[in-house]
């Protein structure tokens, strides 16, 4: 059962999760979290030392969000290339048409947030965008192994194609709130999935 610290702990990371999505880390003030979580300074410190680590909190819980939602359903399909296509099928509908964020991807925003002002920072968040690039290229690599692929191909450089179709959508859709450019993408990237199989 959760304690008190803990609830209150989980509502400073809720509520900074909603400021940094829509503002931006940097954009984003102690005191703006203190007003969102009914919070004293004190009671804040409390629980964080200061808003480089409550941005790691968040970030640690919007990784957990985003794994839910994006492998939903997926580790179970014995199919390397349908579980592919699953998980960037979550990504598109689930993940980014759902609108889970308010602000758009925070993933992505503090990437772009953070890129050039906070190296440590911004490098955390790549090292995610990376592992998942190598997921997909393990899961390529299984079905390589299976025979069910094409010859000849590289599959590190498809991985992060993957990756950088998903991305690139995310603020384009944050911008414009059309869903035609999460299906677009999806639909285009099932069609690439299709055209790798032998």
């Amino acid at each position: 059962m959760a304690t008190k610290g803990d609830l209150t702990r989980q509502n400073i990371i809720e509520k900074s999760m909603q400021l940094f999505s829509l503002r931006g880390y940097f954009n984003t003030s102690i005191a703006d979290i203190v007003k969102a979580t009914g919070l004293t300074k004190g009671g804040l410190y409390g629980h964080f030392r200061n808003k480089q680590e409550i941005w790691y909190a968040v970030y640690d819980e919007c990784v957990r969000i985003w794994k839910t939602i994006v492998f939903q359903g997926a580790r179970e399909i014995p199919d390397p290339l349908a579980r592919i296509e699953r998980v960037i099928e979550n990504s598109m509908k689930n993940y980014l048409g759902a609108g889970v964020f308010e602000g758009g991807c925070f993933l992505l925003n503090s990437l772009v947030d953070l890129a050039g002002q906070s190296p440590s920072m911004s490098n955390h968040v790549l090292e995610g965008f990376r592992a998942f690039s190598g997921l997909l290229r393990l899961w390529l690599e299984e079905a390589e192994q299976k025979g069910m692929l094409r010859g000849g191909m590289n599959l590190g450089e498809i991985a992060n194609f993957m990756v950088i179709s998903l991305n690139g959508a995310a603020p384009l859709y944050a911008a414009s709130k059309d869903p035609a450019v999460w299906q677009q993408t999806m639909a285009q990237l099932h069609f690439y999935i299709q055209s790798l199989r032998k």
